[in-house]
C-alpha cells in the first residue's frame, strides 16, 4: 500500500488553489500581529525587510505543511513530517530573532 496520495484533483504538486489562498491569508493574518503591536508600542520594531523575511518563512512553511499533508496518507508520516516542518520553523525563526545558535559580528 503506497503511502503517497494524488492529492487535489490530480494536480501533480498536491497543492490546491484553495490550498495557496489559505496559506496566503494565514501568513497575512500572523503579519497583522507586528503591524498592528507596532502602532501602540515602541517596543516591536520591525522594518520592511523584516516583514518580508517572515513572510517568506511564514509562507514557505505553509506551503511545506500543505504539501506534506496532502501528499501522505499514512498518519504516522504526516505527523512527522508535521513535526519536522514545525521544527525547522521554530529553529529559523529563533535564528533570526536572536541569533541562539549562530552570533554574527561582535
Amino acid at each position: 500500500m503506497s503511502t503517497l496520495t494524488s492529492g487535489h484533483g490530480g494536480n501533480p504538486s498536491g497543492i490546491g488553489k484553495r490550498s495557496v489562498l489559505r496559506v496566503l491569508l494565514g501568513t497575512g493574518a500572523i503579519l497583522l500581529a507586528p503591524l498592528l503591536a507596532m502602532q501602540f508600542t515602541r517596543e516591536v520594531n520591525w522594518t520592511g525587510f523584516d516583514f518580508v523575511v517572515a513572510a517568506i518563512l511564514l509562507a514557505g512553511t505553509g506551503f511545506a505543511l500543505e504539501l506534506a499533508v496532502s501528499r501522505f496518507a499514512d498518519m504516522k508520516q504526516r505527523l512527522l513530517w508535521v513535526a519536522a516542518i514545525a521544527l525547522a520553523f521554530v529553529y529559523v525563526w529563533a535564528e533570526l530573532a536572536v541569533g541562539i545558535f549562530f552570533h554574527f559580528g561582535s
